[in-house]
């Protein structure tokens, strides 16, 4: 009985935003959901995973004191939370504006609790995207002004001294802010800067659509070894 009423309940919903009758609204409502057709080259879904509450932070990568400090819940609560929404069965945007719309959370904090939750139901991983690609990043910070540092990656002449790669090109660029670097391989790596003072800043690159877990690696290794020729560059 009580299922009936829950059916009868959905179908009453379901003919107050349509307008449809009572049989056309039911016939929609017990209807199983179309499984989507996957393209070809695009990845398989992944398989909904569920670790123990106490691996969630480690899993989503970032701590559950944190978490609740800028969002009000712990990582155990935004699962139940979202899971109670089958946002397990959405696409990144779509959870995150569950999350926005739902919770009015920051936009930055948005994005944390959607990639820390696909993360936990094993949607995704570390550095990968939904859609299976992976991306790299690396930052660093040097003592130096933001308009100087920004000048040894736009400059063609000082930027060769450290990075030490002919052929690259930039793209597009606003100073001192960022600039999209193209590789010789055609790769574009994108880059940021960030002023934290009158001799300190910051630089932030990534590299996204990379095919698999250690093709980002070991860019990782690559971009931290021309950091440090970066560093070096800097102190003389």
């Amino acid at each position: 009985m009580p299922r009936q009423k829950d059916l009868k309940r959905l179908v009453r919903a379901r003919m107050q935003k349509t307008g449809e009758a009572y049989t056309a609204a039911r016939a929609q409502v017990l209807r199983k959901p179309r499984t989507p057709t996957r393209q070809e080259g695009t990845p398989a879904p992944a398989t909904i995973t569920h670790p123990e509450p106490k691996e969630y932070a480690a899993i989503a990568g970032m701590s559950d004191d944190v978490v609740k400090e800028k969002t009000g819940c712990t990582w155990e609560l935004w699962v139940k939370a979202l899971d109670h929404s089958r946002a397990y069965e959405l696409s990144h945007r779509e959870i995150a504006k569950l999350v926005k719309e739902k919770w009015d959370t920051p936009s930055w904090w948005t994005q944390m609790v959607t990639v820390g939750y696909e993360r936990i139901k094993g949607l995704r991983t570390r550095g990968q995207q939904r859609n299976g690609s992976y991306t790299m990043s690396r930052s660093r910070t040097f003592s130096v002004g933001v308009e100087t540092l920004y000048d040894l990656w736009a400059d063609g002449r000082r930027r060769k001294r450290w990075l030490d790669e002919a052929g690259v090109k930039v793209r597009t660029a606003t100073a001192p802010k960022s600039l999209r670097l193209q590789m010789p391989d055609g790769a574009i790596v994108a880059v940021g800067f960030s002023s934290k003072g009158r001799d300190k800043s910051t630089v932030a690159l990534e590299q996204a659509r990379l095919p698999d877990r250690e093709t980002a690696e070991a860019l990782k290794q690559r971009w931290s070894g021309r950091l440090d020729a970066l560093s070096d560059a800097v102190e003389r």
